[in-house]
């Protein structure tokens, strides 16, 4: 599936952003070629960094890696519910409560890329699962309908968003 295979009802407006950012981009190909490039990057990170934060109130570079992570996981599973016909509507998840509750900042950098690699392995085989109709299913998440397909490319979306904020704002 590529981006240009979506519709603007495949995903909630919340993250056209997200996939906008990609460009015209085949899933899988992405999928693969974020899980070589980006524990690279944050291998780049000086760990004098990871507990920076740009301004008050603002997360540390190690919250939003673990912010990250933790998007990847509730993207992917609601990428599952919708796969497997699940019609609960799913609620949203306060990406606010979450970040102070992880920890990050007591993580080292080898853990998280670690952490990252595991999870987006997981999220490979997961589409790597799914047949190509199977992409175009739907579901309900924050009120919005979201295809499967959509949701993969919001993960992808998603960890180009935060690299560029890191880049721009705490490197």
């Amino acid at each position: 599936m590529k981006t240009s295979q979506l519709s603007s009802s495949d995903y909630n407006p919340y993250y056209k952003a997200y996939i906008e950012a990609l460009g015209e981009v085949d899933l899988m190909k992405t999928l693969k070629k974020q899980v070589e490039n980006y524990p690279q990057f944050l291998g780049s990170i000086p760990v004098d960094k990871l507990n920076y934060s740009y301004a008050d109130g603002k997360w540390t570079v190690a919250e939003v890696l673990v912010h990250v992570l933790d998007s990847e996981r509730v993207f992917q599973y609601r990428a599952l519910r919708f796969a497997r016909k699940d019609k609960t509507p799913l609620p949203g998840f306060d990406q606010d409560t979450y970040v102070p509750a992880s920890g990050a900042n007591q993580r080292s950098l080898e853990s998280i890329i670690e952490e990252y690699k595991a999870i987006r392995r997981s999220t490979i085989a997961l589409y790597e699962s799914f047949e190509e109709g199977i992409l175009n299913r739907r579901g309900v998440a924050i009120n919005s309908t979201m295809s499967v397909g959509a949701l993969g490319f919001i993960i992808c979306g998603h960890q180009k968003h935060h690299r560029n904020i890191i880049r721009e704002r705490y490197l």
